[in-house]
């Protein structure tokens, strides 16, 4: 008797929540480029079949790795600080010794996946490179709006320079990441955190 089928052809007992969380384990481990097909049918105990009725092709199923991160409190801690912190200067102070904590790695890879994944894309790929260049351009989106609200409320002086604040805040998270994939632990990570909160206007 022929094995009952699931949704799009997937087998009974596929579970794709589950899979999908190990693919997205290994993305932020590996990057988009490093990781095969047969790697991720691998890690998510699947067959390749399964993994195409399921989620297309290996960019669908990144981009859904993706968004499953952005649900993660690896990819919630700085829209949770620049919405919830009083003041500008506390909201990038959390968001930095958040970025130590989370960075380190732990049960889950180091870095940020959303920052590393996009290493050595090929030319043929830029799509992915583009992809996650959009999301942290929207994250410096947001730390310029915060940091312009700021100056406008008086919260920063009027020569400072929201937009290169922005970018400078950015660039941090960006070496902070980096560093973690480097082997930097928490204690590191949030000494670099305070010492780029000195460069704060006064």
């Amino acid at each position: 008797m022929a094995q009952r089928q699931g949704a799009r052809g997937r087998p009974r007992g596929f579970d794709r929540d589950a899979a999908l969380r190990q693919a997205m384990t290994l993305f932020w481990e590996r990057g988009y480029e490093a990781t095969s097909v047969s790697d991720l049918t691998t890690a998510m105990g699947i067959r390749p079949a399964s993994l195409y009725a399921a989620f297309g092709d290996k960019k669908t199923l990144f981009e859904e790795a993706v968004a499953l991160f952005g649900q993660q409190p690896q990819g919630t801690f700085i829209a949770a600080a620049l919405r919830e912190a009083p003041t500008a200067r506390e909201a990038f102070e959390r968001l930095l010794r958040d970025a130590a904590v989370h960075y380190a790695g732990g049960p889950h890879p180091p870095g940020c996946l959303v920052i590393t994944a996009a290493t050595n894309v090929t030319a043929e790929d830029e799509e992915i490179a583009t992809f996650l260049r959009d999301r942290r351009t929207a994250n410096k989106t947001a730390f310029r709006d915060r940091l312009q609200a700021a100056q406008d409320a008086g919260e920063l002086p009027p020569t400072a320079d929201p937009t290169t604040l922005a970018a400078y805040f950015a660039a941090v998270l960006q070496g902070m990441s980096q560093q973690a994939r480097d082997g930097a632990d928490e204690p590191e990570l949030t000494r670099i955190a305070d010492q780029a909160m000195a460069a704060w206007p006064h």
